[in-house]
């Protein structure tokens, strides 16, 4: 029977979906025409550049300067980046949250993407 088969590799699939390492970091999305980055965070970096790039291609991205710059200077003049993945994650006693938000910490003293260097308005940049 043919059924029985797809039923396996179907569950087999949910199963090695749900599985999955999840990785969580911070990333930048960097305007190579004035450098200018947009700097955000996720508990789960898998599709984060999708959803942006979705997002901006559609004319609906919510931060409006990175939305006009992209209109204004093209799609091929942005960059985006993983800065850096959450490492340590096997430890049981290992907060992940805890050590995104050292993370975001960092990279925002680092690269300061407010004003003229930056799209974020404020240090708020973990995405749901």
């Amino acid at each position: 029977m043919v059924r029985p088969q797809v039923t396996t590799d179907r569950k087999s699939r949910i199963r090695e979906y749900k599985e999955r390492k999840i990785t969580a970091g911070v990333f930048q999305i960097r305007n190579g025409a004035n450098g200018k980055v947009f700097l955000g965070s996720s508990l789960n970096l898998e599709g984060w550049s999708n959803r942006h790039k979705f997002q901006l291609a559609a004319g609906s991205h919510p931060n409006r300067e990175l939305q006009n710059e992209w209109t204004e200077f093209g799609a091929g003049t942005f960059v985006f980046e993983v800065l850096e993945e959450v490492k340590g994650a096997d430890d049981p006693g290992f907060n992940i949250g805890d050590e995104l938000t050292l993370l975001e910490e960092i990279w925002w003293e680092k690269l300061n993407p407010t004003g003229e260097r930056g799209y974020n308005p404020d240090s708020r940049i973990r995405q749901p």
